[in-house]
């Protein structure tokens, strides 16, 4: 064969396989044409939300760094994770790409990341990362590393309505016994009013513990030897009184409430607090007007400081098959930068992980994020892992404990039996979990 012949048959192959590639929805890999390293990106959460804030925030980069090159592939929220497995398993990773504390574990698994720890302790980020927000992503994978520059974070919060509490003559709680008196004083069932709604149904162990944790003050879902913590005494009496709420202060409806029936409840204008995340801000002020509902944080335990539960942490990971890792990391640093973090959280409602963008003008604006940021960034805040690093904490928690959650409300539980049932099951997962992976 000539040598020109077997240049056509490389090519030929060349373009083959990259048809076959591009197929199966992969991308091709980092490479340096013309003097520029091309970087491909993988959004986890494409759309016509995001979509236009990455594609910006890529403009900025390839501006600043005229060397580089960055390439957006879009991929929609439900399709991330199937999309991510396929390209490790069958190549044509990304460069760089999105993803949250939900996707981490298992791409770590896979050896498909690149460990972030010392370019972050010896780049332009140190120290100006949340480290709330850092611990999180280091808790999710057994060898507490950092596999992505973290973004944004969300927090639980109360919503609540502030011309029913200008009306009864009450300021936001600021302790749970405030907390729990408000409940009281803004329940009229003459007038059908309730003071709360509880979250019974579908969804509701997380924003029990999150109640539960935030009173007792204490920081750690399990201890020192591996034993779940959620029966401790203080918990017990905790939950006890949390239960107590229920057709008291509550609608009876409430112990089927799911997120869409508890959040249609307080909208539709007869609930005075209600539990969830900064997510549901926009639903509550185009029902009920923004002047009319505000956040307040999850009151401080009786030691002064906040427990609150950890949210899912959204980031930026390196793949540790990408040819230029260097020029990968640039990018994931930019983006986590105070000026484009800043931008990324505006626009998308989020809480920054750069907690320098926390005197920004746009954050004093916004009530909810504001609060939510002042005790995220608090030294004396504890965020209370939740074990997502657990195979089986999915199914303890939706199949197993919340039909028996429902129970406690109705007064034929126990809490304290409702909760040894609950840490014995957390702490048989735990112990197999430390097993698998030599803990």
């Amino acid at each position: 064969m000539t040598s020109r012949a077997r240049r056509l048959a490389v090519l030929v192959v060349t373009v083959t396989l990259g048809t076959g590639l591009a197929a199966c929805g992969s991308d091709e890999p980092s490479a340096s044409e013309g003097g520029k390293t091309r970087l491909t990106f993988w959004d986890d959460n494409g759309g016509p939300a995001r979509t236009p804030v990455w594609q910006h925030i890529i403009a900025e980069f390839n501006k600043a760094n005229p060397g580089i090159q960055v390439r957006y592939v879009g991929i929609p929220i439900a399709q991330a994770q199937q999309k991510y497995d396929t390209a490790v398993a069958g190549g044509g990773l990304p460069d760089v790409g999105g993803m949250s504390t939900a996707m981490l574990a298992g791409l770590v698994a896979q050896k498909a990341l690149e460990p972030l720890d010392d370019r972050l302790s010896g780049g332009a980020l140190n120290g100006r990362l949340n480290e709330q927000v850092l611990s999180t992503v280091k808790n999710t994978v057994p060898d507490g590393r950092t596999y992505m520059v973290p973004l944004s974070t969300n927090m639980g919060v109360f919503w609540y309505r502030t011309d029913w509490f200008k009306e009864a003559g009450l300021q936001p709680p600021r302790t749970w016994d405030d907390f729990f008196t408000a409940t009281e004083r803004l329940t009229d069932t003459a007038r059908n009013r309730y003071g709360f709604t509880l979250r019974g149904g579908a969804g509701s162990i997380a924003q029990m513990l999150e109640v539960v944790y935030g009173q007792s003050g204490i920081t750690e879902i399990f201890d020192a030897s591996g034993r779940a913590t959620v029966n401790d005494p203080r918990n017990v009496e905790a939950l006890t009184r949390l239960a107590g709420l229920y057709k008291k202060v509550t609608p009876e409806a409430d112990i089927g409430n799911d997120y869409t029936k508890m959040v249609a409840q307080f909208d539709g204008g007869n609930i005075g607090i209600m539990q969830h995340n900064l997510g549901s801000y926009q639903d509550h002020a185009k029902t009920l007007g923004a002047g009319k509902v505000a956040a307040m944080a999850v009151p401080a335990s009786s030691s002064g400081a906040h427990s609150i539960l950890s949210n899912p942490v959204s980031g930026v990971g390196v793949f540790a098959s990408g040819r230029n890792k260097d020029a990968a990391y640039r990018f994931a640093e930019f983006v986590a930068s105070k000026e484009m973090n800043s931008y990324w959280s505006e626009k998308t409602g989020v809480l920054p992980a750069n907690t320098d963008v926390g005197d920004e003008p746009w954050v004093s604006g916004l009530q909810h994020v504001s609060t939510a940021l002042k005790v995220l960034n608090d030294p004396a805040t504890k965020v209370v892992q939740m074990p997502y690093h657990l195979p089986e904490f999915n199914a303890i928690t939706k199949t197993d404990m919340e039909p028996e959650f429902q129970k406690v409300l109705q007064g034929s539980l126990p809490a304290k039996d409702f909760l040894d049932a609950f840490a014995a099951k957390l702490t048989e997962a735990q112990t197999s979990y430390r097993q698998r992976n030599g803990g």
